[in-house]
């Protein structure tokens, strides 16, 4: 045992219990996906993290018109307990802890869970895990709602309100500041955010419960956070939410119990800052964010899942997250940061860090509660996230924030992990769309379909009487065959659709040197097109991960371009349809799912069909070899997140468009 300052080190009497360790996973079909987490248990991880594709998350079928190309891309599709059935095949319901990043359909996929746990004899009492089921963070950044915010509150205080005594082993939501920082959110707007967010939540469900129930109501509520680079301040950014945390409980909701007190969290630790260039990189930047949620016993995570090295350039293969799962590993079975007690405990930095956050905070949470609280604040957070992340983009691009690889350190050899005929990425078959399809259909055709009416209809009910809790018509539902897109359209024909806002048209601008020769060009181009440059930045197909188009949509803006920007969840028909109706020069479209072949040719197909011959740039996490094949099919440009300076890629489009129209010689 080593001395410190002559005295003995203290170790703790017994060595602290690792955190649950998962692996975002899941792709394909869900036999696939069944497979590859029956490996990952076997590898040592102890709790499963399951990744549903954007169909399933948003509430929509496979053979859905909205689905086009996004089937099984970035998680598993999940259309109905028989798939749920075989995701979970042989995997202990009643050992397992599970983990599903759903938000607005959390309430139907658990009750698939629950269904699934019935039909094979396991109480659903002993289910353990957590649904994500934060929709604010998906009005501002992640943009997998179904519903508009008052509804999607309702439900979620049903959920809330069902699972503490029918599943009470169930965290039914964790607050997800996660995406916030992904979207650009500082520390504490991270903090201010996320705290306000469950305040709404708790808020909604309290008049659900009885004054006994509501402290293990406060109880089961968890966190899923970000941790960056900046580990320090991420360590004491998890300190500082706690704090807070219990502030709130104590304070506003009267929780004295300490044991529905602690601030419980699960975390995903940075993907914003994974680059395209020299990806090697990445793991070194995913063990140091580890550490910071890892160190300090007293806010340390209880579950971790870390990204793999190769997330900024496609899917990760089984090879690539066994490699996340190691680093775990490693930390928590080789290092001895589990054989001590909190090792910031009377840290004089780590103390002024943790106050100086917390008093930020609470500055923040107050102007959110002058909006009127989480819900009718969300086009304020929105703006300014997209402006705090408009910050952060312009430092990297000024070289004021170093990111080695990227904008320091470029020369580099070629990544021996990146060859070979994958790239290094997964490649989703192609035919895994159609099989899910008639897969889909088939369930249709040999179900009970009076029984799955039946239960629809119950459902509608539920749903249209604010005083009856949607839960059990759910379960009668998922129960009886009903699929994710009958469910989630039973509730949109009572509660409506929603467009989230998209914060461009408040967000300061931005203003350097660089820009204001790029203003001038655009000035000059438009003066030789009769009227002013315009763009059309659309996102076609179901991928809600806005934050690069609204930076470019901003950016296009400061430089003096008409910009039209719809935001999210557009069909190719409707792209091609506005590009004519609004004149626009340049169509750009950005696609973060792995949909890009199918969607592009759309868009092109129907841009040629409605007239509008303007040339077409593409952005996007998309592999080389997908690049060129969208350049043969007719793209003019692409950029990929190695494309970071944003003042240039604008640059480019305006000589594009110049060049197309004729007006080079302007340029």
């Amino acid at each position: 045992m080593s001395d410190a300052g002559g005295g003995r080190a203290t170790r703790l009497e017994e060595r602290d219990r690792p955190w649950v360790m998962r692996t975002y996973a899941g792709h394909s079909t869900a036999r696939e996906s069944n497979a590859l987490y029956r490996k990952n248990l076997e590898k040592g991880q102890t709790g499963l993290s399951v990744a549903f594709d954007l169909p399933t998350q948003t509430g929509y079928d496979p053979d859905d018109e909205l689905s086009r190309g996004e089937v099984g891309k970035v998680g598993v599709s999940i259309a109905h307990k028989g798939d749920m059935h075989t995701l979970l095949d042989g995997i202990p319901l009643d050992e397992m802890n599970t983990s599903m990043t759903i938000n607005a359909t959390a309430a139907w996929l658990l009750a698939l869970y629950m269904t699934v746990a019935e039909e094979n004899d396991v109480p659903v009492e002993r289910l353990q895990g957590t649904t994500q089921n934060d929709i604010i963070k998906e009005f501002l950044s992640r943009g997998t709602y179904a519903f508009p915010p008052g509804p999607s509150m309702r439900l979620i205080a049903d959920m809330i309100a069902f699972t503490v005594d029918a599943v009470p082993k169930w965290n039914p939501i964790n607050i997800c500041s996660y995406h916030l920082q992904e979207a650009g959110a500082t520390p504490v707007q991270e903090i201010a955010y996320a705290l306000s967010t469950a305040q709404a939540v708790l808020d909604a469900v309290r008049p659900q419960v009885d004054d006994e129930t509501f402290p293990r109501v406060f109880g089961r509520m968890s966190f899923f956070v970000n941790a960056g680079i900046r580990f320090i301040e991420e360590h004491a950014k998890l300190r500082a939410m706690g704090q807070l945390w219990r502030e709130l409980g104590r304070e506003r909701y009267g929780v004295d119990d300490e044991r529905f007190l602690r601030f419980r969290y699960g975390v995903q630790v940075n993907s914003l800052g994974l680059t395209e260039s020299q990806p090697e990189n990445n793991v070194i930047r995913i063990v140091l964010e580890a550490l910071a949620v890892a160190m300090g016993r007293d806010a340390r995570a209880r579950a971790i899942q870390l990204p793999a090295w190769n997330e900024a350039l496609g899917l990760p293969r089984p090879w690539d997250q066994q490699w996340s799962l190691r680093i775990q590993q490693i930390l928590a079975l080789e290092t001895d940061i589990l054989e001590y007690p909190d090792i910031f405990e009377g840290s004089n930095v780590m103390e002024g860090l943790v106050a100086e956050l917390v008093e930020g905070a609470r500055e923040e949470m107050a102007v959110v509660a002058e909006h009127g609280g989480a819900v009718e604040a969300v086009d304020y957070m929105k703006t300014q996230l997209v402006e705090s992340h408009r910050a952060r983009l312009a430092k990297i691009e000024s070289g004021e924030q170093t990111v080695v690889g990227q904008n320091a350190f470029t020369t580099t050899e070629p990544s021996p992990l990146q060859q070979g005929e994958d790239g290094g990425i997964l490649t989703v078959d192609p035919n895994v769309e159609r099989d899910q399809i008639e897969a889909v259909r088939h369930w249709r055709e040999q179900r009970d379909e009076p029984a799955v009416r039946a239960a629809l209809d119950e459902l509608r009910g539920a749903a249209e009487d604010d005083g009856v809790n949607v839960m059990p018509a759910t379960l009668a539902a998922a129960r009886a065959g009903a699929t994710t897109g009958e469910w989630a359209g039973t509730l949109r024909e009572v509660f409506g659709e929603y467009r989230a806002p998209t914060g461009v048209d408040s967000a300061a601008g931005a203003d350097d040197a660089a820009l204001e020769e790029v203003r001038e060009k655009v000035e000059r181009v438009s003066e030789a097109l009769g009227r002013r440059l315009k763009v059309l930045v659309g996102k076609p197909g179901l991928d809600g991960h806005s934050n690069g188009a609204e930076q470019i949509a901003l950016r296009a803006r400061d430089a003096g371009m008409d910009v039209v920007y719809e935001g999210i969840r557009l069909t190719p028909s409707r792209i091609a349809a506005t590009a004519v109706q609004e004149g626009v020069h340049v169509v750009g479209l950005s696609i973060l799912s792995g949909s890009h072949r199918e969607l592009i040719p759309e868009v092109l197909r129907e841009l040629r069909e409605a007239g509008a011959d303007v040339p077409v740039v593409v952005g996007g996490i998309i592999p080389a070899a997908d690049a060129e094949w969208l350049r043969e099919a007719g793209v003019a440009r692409v950029y990929t997140p190695k494309d970071f300076e944003l003042t240039k890629s604008i640059d480019d489009i305006v000589d594009l468009v110049a060049e197309r129209h004729g007006a080079a010689a302007a340029a």
